[in-house]
């Protein structure tokens, strides 16, 4: 069996994974379900364990590495293509819980344990994300169309 050392705590469908059944992983999701999308494609998001990345389920320094990929939208229609791909925040909540989000990843981390953080400012620009966390970055990239997505790596002192 292998060890189970990295953790996707908002793993939706596996979007970005090389190897979606990846072993070494445990993807955890708020949500269990499946959808077509407006082209036909299927979308299907099975969590391995069912849990709000406000409150994991899991120990104090269980994971070399995690996976922090959370909702990026506040405004999406309740039975639009974009909420059922990525979810939503609530609009109220969202700082708190974003907040809380990064605190439970910190705390699941192992010391020296990197957290790679992924976030698009469609709608919430990344300053006001990253301001959420007293953690530090060692590496910022941004990529997608017009830099709107970006990649974040933090070390776990």
């Amino acid at each position: 069996m292998v060890e189970q050392t990295i953790l996707d705590m908002c793993c939706g469908s596996r979007m970005f994974w090389l190897d979606k059944q990846d072993e070494r992983a445990v993807f955890a999701d708020i949500r269990s379900e499946q959808h077509t999308l407006c082209d036909g494609r299927a979308l299907h998001i099975h969590p391995d364990v069912i849990a709000d990345f406000r409150a994991l389920p899991f120990a104090d320094n269980s994971f070399w590495q995690v996976v922090f990929d959370p909702p990026h939208l506040v405004n999406a229609g309740e039975k639009s293509w974009m909420r059922k791909k990525y979810g939503a925040l609530n609009r109220d909540t969202w700082r708190d819980d974003i907040h809380r989000g990064f605190s439970e990843a910190f705390r699941v981390l192992r010391p020296h344990g990197t957290l790679i953080f992924k976030w698009n400012e469609t709608q919430i620009p990344v300053s006001q994300i990253i301001a959420l966390t007293d953690q530090k970055p060692t590496i910022w990239q941004r990529t997608g169309k017009a830099d709107k997505t970006h990649w974040i790596i933090f070390v776990k002192g």
